[in-house]
C-alpha cells in the first residue's frame, strides 16, 4: 500500500486540545442510540427518575466533558460540587494499556486506580445499589453515577482512550512492561496520541477526495462572521487523539448521511448492526468494553509509523514532546469505518448495561 507522509514543521507554537473523546456529536450519538434502545423498559423509567425535567441521556452525554471547564457555559451548582468532590476527575476518561496489548489487568502499565475501567465498575456498583466505601470510593451519587457512566460509555469505545502509543527517540512504537520503564528517556508516553502530530491541510485534502461532502446548509446569521473580520488561520497540525476524538466521528456522520446524533442513531438502529453482546455480571463488563477497544487501537496504528523525536513550544512556554506521523493513504476510510462501529457499540453497551442494571 502506497503512503502518505504526514510530515509536521516542529518549530511552529504547539495546539492544545481537550481530550474529549468523540467530541459532541459523537458522544451524543451514543446517548440517542441507548435513549431509543431502553424504550418502554423498566430501564427508561429508572433512568427518568435521576435525570430532570427535559434531559435525555442524549442531553446528559456530555456532561462530565462539560465539568472540566467553562467552554459548555458556566457551571451548575451540581457540577461545582462534583468537581470539588472529584479533583482528579479527568482521570476517570481513559486509561493508558499499550494498544499492542490484548487484555487490560489491573495494576498493569498504563492503568491507574481511578482511570476508567475502575471509574465504570464504580458506576454500575452505585446503581446496583452497592456503592460501598470499597465499590463506590468517590461517594458518587446515583445521578453522579448515571452521568459519568452514560459519558464513559462513550469514551470506553473510542480506541485511544484505552490503547496508548509509547515511543522511543527514533519514534518507534514499543510496549513498557511497568510503569516504571515509562522514564521520558527510553520509552515516552505519547499522551494517548496527542503527541502524535498529523498535517491537518494534507490529511484534509485527502479526505475531500475519499468521503462524501456534508450536506450543505446555511449557516444562522448569529454565526457568520462580521464583516471585515480576517478569515482564520488554517490548523497545519492535528493531534492523533484529536483525529480520532472528533474528525472520524464527522466522516462517520458524511458517510452515513447523518445531520444529527438523533439521525444517526436512527439510521444505525434501522441497519440492525451486528454488536458484541455483553454477559455475565455487570461489574465485569468494563473488561470486556476496554479489550474489544485494544482490538481497534490495534487497527487505529496499523501502518502509522512516528518520526523521530521534536520538541514545539506553547505560548506560555511550556516544551512539548512531538512525533510525526505516516499514514496509508486511504486512512480515513478505515478509521471512519472503525469509528462507526465503536459509535454504534458504545450506545448498544450504555443501553445493555442500563437494561442490565434494572431488569
Amino acid at each position: 500500500m502506497n503512503k502518505l507522509v504526514l510530515t509536521v514543521a516542529l518549530s511552529g507554537a504547539f495546539v492544545s486540545f481537550n481530550a474529549h473523546a468523540w467530541g459532541n456529536d459523537g458522544h451524543r450519538a451514543v446517548g440517542a442510540i441507548a435513549d431509543q434502545l431502553i424504550q418502554g423498559s423498566n430501564a427508561e423509567q429508572r433512568v427518568k427518575a435521576l435525570l430532570l425535567p427535559g434531559e435525555s441521556l442524549e442531553k446528559i452525554s456530555t456532561w462530565a466533558d462539560c465539568v472540566k471547564g467553562t467552554y459548555c457555559g458556566p457551571l451548575s451548582e451540581e457540577m461545582t460540587a462534583y468537581v470539588a468532590a472529584n479533583p482528579q476527575h479527568s482521570i476517570y476518561h481513559y486509561t493508558d494499556v499499550p494498544f499492542q496489548n490484548a487484555h487490560y489487568h489491573d495494576h498493569d502499565a498504563g492503568t491507574a486506580d481511578d482511570d476508567i475501567v475502575q471509574t465504570l465498575k464504580q458506576c454500575i456498583a452505585t446503581l446496583q445499589g452497592k456503592g460501598d466505601k470499597i465499590s463506590n470510593p468517590h461517594n458518587f451519587t446515583p445521578r453522579q453515577a448515571l452521568l459519568i457512566l452514560t459519558h464513559l460509555a462513550g469514551d470506553v469505545v473510542q480506541p485511544l482512550h484505552v490503547g496508548a502509543a509509547y515511543v522511543d527517540k527514533n519514534g518507534a512504537f514499543v510496549v513498557p512492561q511497568k510503569q516504571a520503564q515509562i522514564d521520558a528517556v527510553h520509552v515516552y508516553d505519547a499522551r494517548g496520541g496527542n503527541d502524535l502530530l498529523l498535517d491537518d491541510i494534507k490529511m484534509s485534502a485527502i479526505s475531500a477526495q475519499l468521503i462524501p461532502a456534508a450536506p450543505v446548509e446555511a449557516k444562522p446569521a448569529a454565526q457568520a462572521a462580521a464583516p471585515g473580520t480576517p478569515p482564520r488561520a488554517p490548523q497545519t497540525t492535528r493531534p492523533f487523539h484529536s483525529y480520532w476524538d472528533t474528525t472520524v466521528v464527522n466522516y462517520v456522520f458524511r458517510r452515513v448521511g447523518a445531520r444529527s446524533p438523533q439521525e444517526f442513531a436512527q439510521l444505525v438502529i434501522a441497519s440492525k448492526p451486528a454488536v458484541e453482546a455483553n454477559t455475565g455480571d455487570p461489574i465485569s463488563w468494563p473488561y470486556a468494553w476496554a479489550d474489544q477497544s485494544l482490538t481497534v487501537a490495534k487497527l487505529a496504528h496499523t501502518g502509522v509509523t512516528a518520526g523521530a523525536i521534536g520538541q514545539q513550544t506553547s505560548k506560555t512556554g511550556e516544551v512539548f514532546n512531538v512525533w510525526s506521523l505516516t499514514v496509508p493513504d486511504d486512512y480515513p476510510v478505515p478509521s471512519s469505518a472503525a469509528a462507526k462501529t465503536q459509535l454504534i457499540q458504545g450506545g448498544y453497551n450504555l443501553a445493555a448495561v442500563l437494561k442490565a442494571i434494572w431488569q
